[in-house]
């Protein structure tokens, strides 16, 4: 019998998603189950055999169709072991055997990569990146993420750290992130820093403003409140609104002057904000892009939403 379904994994800290899919990538069954963090994640690993076998078995698809697995996962991963280790969200703080353990509960092979490669894989195979060979990847959430595809295969560097673009500077001695350096993206373009920024700047505005006012009172300001309100003319939103797209337009700008791909793609939640937002970054990516670069990359929105995870992550499998 013909292999030919993958089976894609995304981990999260809330939920794991999973999918069935052809081996061109179209998804043709998909469920999710709650993320059990408790025990130090123990749970998380045999939650995931179960409802892989359990699926299959309701299913009633026949084994040997299956290519494999491909799983997208917080943390730092080793892809020739299959070990996680720091995925704090998780709570697994020691290194988890997960390739070895997935593969003997289930009985296929298990290939894995960090959660932000995988949805850029996703994109670059089934999204804004039209299959092409050569595009890169900008996540914008609870931090910043990315994934960076040249010649069709992710950049992964030395030790796996390639393609953290989070960790780009772009404020010289501009606020502590986590990593120990200043003035990273994560910290002015993640839905966290879109409000710090909003905290901050309205210390210093003194005219008219309900974003200013939300703040003044100690209301719960999000990423998402700041971006409604600038489209409603609030005229501090708009001013951070402008300066988020700064640091973005600046950060892709230079990802596109190193690698010059046909398209830099953003996703995630604050890039939920849509054209909005793009617009906006293009324009300071327009200023800083090299010529050629400027005729040949286009700055493009995400196009698979939560898909995105579980496609690129069977893509690992078909690799």
């Amino acid at each position: 019998m013909a292999k030919d379904k993958l089976i894609g994994v995304d981990l999260g800290g809330t939920t794991i998603k999973f999918a069935i899919l052809t081996k061109a990538g179209e998804i043709q069954q998909k469920w999710s189950i709650k993320t059990n963090v408790l025990n130090d994640g123990a749970n998380i690993v045999p939650d995931i055999v179960e409802s892989i076998n359990h699926r299959l078995d309701m299913y009633q698809l026949d084994r040997d169709r299956i290519i494999g697995i491909g799983m997208g996962t917080p943390g730092t991963v080793n892809r020739e072991l299959g070990t996680v280790t720091g995925a704090y969200n998780l709570n697994w703080t020691k290194e988890q055997q997960v390739k070895t353990a997935i593969e003997a509960g289930t009985g296929f092979n298990l290939t894995i990569d960090n959660d932000a490669n995988a949805a850029a894989l996703g994109e670059a195979w089934r999204g804004a990146g039209n299959n092409d060979a050569e595009v890169s990847f900008i996540t914008l959430g609870t931090g910043v993420g990315g994934g960076l595809v040249a010649n069709g295969k992710l950049i992964h560097g030395t030790a796996g750290a390639g393609g953290e673009v989070g960790h780009m500077v772009v404020e010289p001695n501009g606020y502590l992130c986590t990593c120990g350096n200043r003035g990273c993206l994560e910290q002015y373009a993640s839905a966290t820093g879109v409000v710090r920024l909003a905290q901050d700047q309205a210390e210093e505005y003194v005219g008219v403003s309900t974003l200013k006012k939300m703040i003044d009172d100690g209301d719960e300001v999000t990423s998402k409140i700041v971006f409604d309100l600038a489209k409603q003319g609030d005229f501090l939103a708009n001013q951070v609104v402008n300066k988020v797209a700064y640091y973005l337009g600046y950060a892709t700008a230079t990802i596109s002057n190193i690698l010059n791909p046909s398209a830099i793609v953003i996703g995630g939640g604050v890039a939920a904000a849509g054209e909005y937002l793009r617009s906006r970054v293009e324009q300071h990516w327009t200023t800083y892009a090299f010529p050629t670069v400027r005729a040949s990359t286009r700055v493009k929105l995400a196009e698979l939403g939560n898909d995105a995870g579980v496609i690129g992550a069977a893509s690992l499998a078909n690799q």
